[in-house]
Parts: C-alpha cells; sequence; structure tokens
C-alpha cells in the first residue's frame, strides 16, 4: 500500500476521537481497487459503529445469536460497490448494492460474507436477521440517522432473545443510539475531510 496518499490517510490516520482501523484484508482490498478516499473513510466510520453495537449486544443482550467478524467484515465492506458506481458517492443509487456482492464474490470471499453488500439497504427482506440489521443500522447511526421501521425490528431481535418488554428495549437502544449519535459529527467531519477522487 502506498503510504501518504488520501487513501492511505484515510485508511489509516490517526482520528479524535480515534476511529478503529478496518481489517486488514479490507484495507489490502480497497488498495487494489483503488478506492476513492471518501468511500475508505466512509467504511472506517460504519466499521467503528459497528464495533460498538456489536459489543453493546454482546455484553447486554448475550442471547442474541449473531456473528461478530461477520458484521464486521459486513460494515467495513457494505458500500465496496462504489468502486465500480463511483457516482454513487455523491448521488444517490442503488447499484453499487449487487455490484458489490459480486466484486466480494469474485475476490474469493465467502458468499455468507459478500451478501451484505447487498442487503445493507433491504433490511424488511426475507432472510435478514441480527447480523444485517446491525450492518444496516450501523450505516445510519454512524451519521445520527435515525430510521425507526429498522430499530423496531432490531429490538424486536433483543425482546425476542431476552424475554423483556418491547418498550424496555426500546428504551436501552434509543440510549445507546443517542450515545453514538453524539460523535456523529466529528465522524462526517473524518469522511468530508477526504476526496472522491483520488
Amino acid at each position: 500500500m502506498k503510504t501518504d496518499t488520501p487513501l492511505s490517510q484515510a485508511l489509516a490516520d490517526t482520528v479524535n476521537p480515534p476511529l478503529l482501523p478496518l481489517p486488514e484484508q479490507v484495507a489490502v482490498l480497497l488498495s487494489e481497487l483503488d478506492s476513492p478516499p471518501r468511500l475508505a473513510a466512509h467504511l472506517r466510520a460504519v466499521h467503528d459503529v459497528a464495533h460498538q453495537l456489536v459489543d453493546w449486544v454482546e455484553q447486554h443482550h448475550p442471547g442474541v445469536v449473531l456473528d461478530r467478524d461477520a458484521v464486521l467484515f459486513g460494515a467495513a465492506t457494505h458500500d465496496i460497490g462504489k468502486t465500480v458506481h463511483r457516482g454513487e458517492l455523491s448521488d444517490p443509487g442503488s447499484a453499487h448494492e449487487e455490484a458489490g456482492e459480486a466484486l466480494l464474490l469474485e475476490h474469493g470471499f465467502s458468499p455468507e460474507l459478500a451478501r451484505f453488500a447487498a442487503t445493507h439497504a433491504s433490511w424488511s427482506a426475507p432472510g435478514v436477521g441480527p447480523n444485517d440489521l446491525l450492518v444496516s443500522l450501523a450505516d445510519k447511526v454512524w451519521k445520527n440517522k435515525r430510521v425507526p421501521e429498522l430499530e423496531d425490528l432490531v429490538v424486536a431481535q433483543l425482546a425476542g432473545a431476552s424475554g423483556k418488554p418491547m418498550w424496555e428495549e426500546f428504551l436501552a437502544l434509543d440510549e445507546l443510539l443517542s450515545h453514538i449519535g453524539d460523535g456523529a459529527d466529528q465522524r462526517l467531519a473524518f469522511q468530508a475531510s477526504f476526496p472522491i477522487d483520488a
């Protein structure tokens, strides 16, 4: 990986508040694909938030069956299709979803991991489980965007595993998401500090 390029800085720069680095295999792939630096910064911010979500679920809801590594990989790669559909970095579009899944499959990643690139925006589709929901939630709350429909699905998963009332799980999740949302301005500033084009 080249050093001192906008992409290498997006992948590795120390920021305040600190953001965790992307998994090594993802950082290498983004470098190979000559990813737009802003995309790498976005993936890093969402991946960091996914860590916070997974840590909280594991600590407070051990009955929820999830795959920590899969969620973190999904958050780190959910928009990787935007390396192909670069116009969707600044304009709306969903072509990157299928393209991202195909790209990950082409690079040898399993269908179970590649699927997050296609499912991160379709949380109400059949077969969507806790792993998918947490990737989708991280992709929204990193910038303090709250999506009631998505949060209700997460609350239902939590209540189903814990046996607690839905309202109680809602309040607990709301408190967590509000806390995570407090760091949104710094994450948005980090992402915006990198160019779309290398």
